[in-house]
């Protein structure tokens, strides 16, 4: 299965759309966050899910258990392949999520979407992550976060490339490692933990989410396929 998914990043469906298009094909499936959704609501997803795309809702959900659950449940509802919750709102939340999506998918007659969680966002760092609060390194907290998250039965985790050899040491390749923060070059943006592609996937990555290196490239189905050449046969 190809891993890449794109991130959608844009502000109108338009754009989304046309992105979708020119990439359907070379991506394996693209991913709708904050900004799209918020901008566009869930009809953009309808609208890629009914063009046969496998979408990844990054909302990130975070909240009480019961909350999390209605989000989880109309979430399925769309049709959606992917979404995911933070790890940090702890097992309960994750156990209710978890249940919500089998719940909702059985009554709607889908396919159950995979449902990942958050260990810590790859814009963080050991200092970021220490203004927060938490004590140790980010390498320990998303390891303990990942151990929370089976323990909780969901599918996977999102984690940056750097802490993928770790969590694959005692996870089998059931439980999906998502990541962001995949970069090429010595640019990273707000991201501050990355990787290249074929190095993520060494070192254990299920699934690789790119954005802007593809979506702002002059030419971004060109840009799209030279990660999969990267990433072929690893």
């Amino acid at each position: 299965m190809n891993p890449l998914l794109v991130a959608l990043d844009v502000d109108a469906a338009a754009e989304a759309l046309a992105l979708a298009d020119a990439l359907r094909g070379v991506a394996g499936g693209f991913k709708i966050g904050s900004r799209l959704f918020t901008a566009e609501g869930p009809g953009i997803v309808s609208r890629l899910v009914e063009r046969g795309d496998r979408v990844f809702l990054d909302l990130k959900f975070h909240d009480i258990p019961s909350t999390v659950a209605g989000a989880v449940d109309a979430a399925t509802r769309l049709g959606v392949w992917m979404l995911n919750v933070h790890a940090s709102g702890g097992l309960e939340m994750m156990r209710a999520a978890k249940a919500a999506a089998a719940e909702a998918s059985a009554k709607a007659g889908r396919t159950t979407p995979l449902v990942i969680a958050v260990t810590v966002l790859t814009s963080l760092d050991a200092q970021g992550l220490g203004n927060t609060g938490v004590a140790g390194d980010v390498e320990q907290q998303v390891d303990r976060l990942a151990r929370l998250t089976s323990a909780a039965g969901l599918d996977g985790i999102v984690a940056s490339p750097q802490e993928a050899a770790r969590i694959r040491g005692w996870a089998d390749r059931r439980f999906l490692i998502v990541t962001p923060g995949i970069r090429s070059g010595a640019r990273t943006d707000d991201q501050a933990r990355t990787s290249g592609a074929a190095d993520a996937l060494r070192a254990g990555a299920s699934y690789l989410v790119v954005g802007r290196p593809i979506i702002k490239a002059a030419d971004p189905r060109r840009a799209a396929q030279e990660i999969v050449e990267q990433i072929a046969g690893q």
